[in-house]
């Protein structure tokens, strides 16, 4: 990335056009990068769902990622991270740990207490991210043909260290 300012995260719906968008980079990426591909039918692109925050240069989209509520898992009140992607531009600047952060954010503020995720392997650069930012592995627990990867994190500790105005707000 060129310009040395922090992209703004801001929350938004899962019908905004960018989030669209941005989630639609994300999954040709994928298909680039699988050895088999990666397909996804378009009612399947976004969670109508989910809640979503994207990250903004101005009017260009770096980076996007959803949360959605992940029901029968353990009793725990769980979220599940989805479609969370870093335009290559960007990648190497932080950006992907405070749209994970903001992220995580968000699912306590939806009355989440741990947060689920997974992935493929072939993106070792979002295993490294997950755990460098806590994730702990887990067994599989959904049937996604392209996940080889499985973590959660505890978020019942982190609401109350956060700052009093929401992170994504600052970013």
């Amino acid at each position: 990335m060129d310009d040395p300012r922090p992209a703004s995260l801001v929350r938004a719906e899962h019908d905004d056009p960018r989030v669209v968008g941005a989630v639609r980079r994300y999954v040709a990426e994928l298909d680039a990068r699988f050895p088999g591909g990666f397909a996804v039918v378009e009612a399947d692109l976004v969670d109508p769902g989910g809640h979503y925050v994207l990250a903004l240069d101005g009017e260009r989209v770096l980076g996007v990622g959803g949360v959605r509520a992940l029901p029968g898992t353990d009793g725990a009140p769980s979220a599940e991270v989805k479609r969370m992607w870093v335009d290559p531009s960007a990648r190497g600047t932080g950006l992907g740990r405070r749209l994970l952060a903001a992220l995580e954010e968000l699912a306590v503020d939806l009355g989440h207490r741990r947060v689920l995720l997974d992935t493929n392997l072939v993106l070792g650069e979002a295993v490294a991210l997950y755990e460098r930012a806590g994730y702990d592995r887990v067994e599989r627990y959904n049937d996604n043909p392209y996940a080889q990867a499985f973590f959660a994190k505890d978020l019942t500790g982190q609401a109350g260290t956060w700052p009093k105005r929401p992170l994504w707000k600052s970013w």
